[in-house]
């Protein structure tokens, strides 16, 4: 799975023109599966999300507390394109995505397990037109990887 993950004063998505998620401070969370990508893949790099290191710390040191540290939330919006593959030609390529069936409970798996540790989650809706709307802070952008090849990747 792949995430990119943006350090954020405030964020939403909307689908036809209605607010489904909206956050101040905290991530926006975009989020793709790949086919060998599982419940654990999932949980993993919602564990990765929730302890990154992206906010400065209480001493003011940068870059040095996680979202939980700072009582952020996290807006988690399901980004299939995130494994565009565009290394040939002029339109990217979408077989490295997982397909919707597959990808789906994923995307849920994921949030729910940032739900688990304690983070305030909103989403947008998965498969629809989504417009994503936030102000970045920073601003911070990173992209973060979790695949069950990993090494010490848990079994």
């Amino acid at each position: 799975m792949r995430a990119l993950v943006q350090r954020v004063q405030s964020a939403s998505v909307a689908v036809d023109g209605e607010v489904v998620g909206a956050i101040e401070q905290g991530l926006c969370v975009l989020v793709g599966a790949t086919h060998s990508d599982t419940d654990v893949t999932a949980r993993r790099l919602a564990e990765k999300v929730w302890h990154l290191r992206c906010f400065d710390g209480v001493d003011g040191r940068p870059m040095d507390a996680a979202v939980a540290a700072v009582g952020g939330a996290v807006l988690v919006v399901s980004q299939f394109t995130l494994y565009g593959d565009t290394s040939r030609g002029r339109r990217p390529s979408w077989t490295a995505a997982a397909p919707p069936a597959q990808a789906e409970p994923l995307i849920r798996a994921f949030s729910a397990a940032l739900e688990a540790r304690g983070a305030h989650v909103q989403t947008g809706r998965f498969g629809a037109d989504m417009q994503v709307t936030l102000q970045n802070d920073g601003p911070v952008t990173l992209l973060l990887e979790v695949e069950e090849t990993s090494p010490g990747f848990p079994r």
